[in-house]
């Protein structure tokens, strides 16, 4: 079984941001250095998902998504910030985790698994922890290749 979304290590990073929509905007622009993505067309998306309620998913992380017609597979970008952020989550609690994720537009199925899978990696305790307490993107990228890869098995 293959992984449910593609995640490279370019993907994984900290940054720096002040509000949601600058997480927006840094989301789009990695997506689009990655992946090879129209940043102007991703982050259209990302506003119009958050426009129907926010994705802050609660317990300091967000999953931000949408549906990109360019998109031959579902791709993610996972972004640490240096502090948390406001971001409108179901528990009030600020966001410092954001787990991005793009789909092609038909993919209604693989775009719910996909989601779902996030969501399991996050609810995990230790892998929350664990990507709490990593500091560089290498070893955040390496936690959760591990994670997506225990996943696909």
């Amino acid at each position: 079984m293959t992984a449910l979304f593609t995640l490279m290590p370019e993907a994984v990073g900290t940054i720096a941001a002040e509000s949601k929509q600058i997480i927006l905007d840094r989301l789009a622009q990695r997506f689009a250095s990655v992946y090879g993505l129209d940043p102007v067309t991703v982050l259209e998306r990302l506003e119009e998902r958050e426009k129907l309620g926010s994705t802050g998913f609660g317990r300091g992380v967000a999953i931000p998504h949408a549906r990109i017609s360019d998109l031959g597979r579902p791709v993610a970008v996972f972004l640490r910030l240096e502090t948390p952020v406001a971001f409108e989550a179901a528990d009030g609690m600020p966001v410092d985790m954001v787990f991005g994720l793009l789909s092609p537009e038909a993919a209604g199925a693989a775009h719910l698994h996909a989601l779902a899978a996030i969501s399991r990696m996050m609810r995990d305790d230790k892998m929350h922890a664990a990507l709490g307490e990593t500091t560089n993107a290498e070893a955040l990228y390496a936690l959760l290749a591990n994670s997506i890869d225990r996943d696909a098995a």
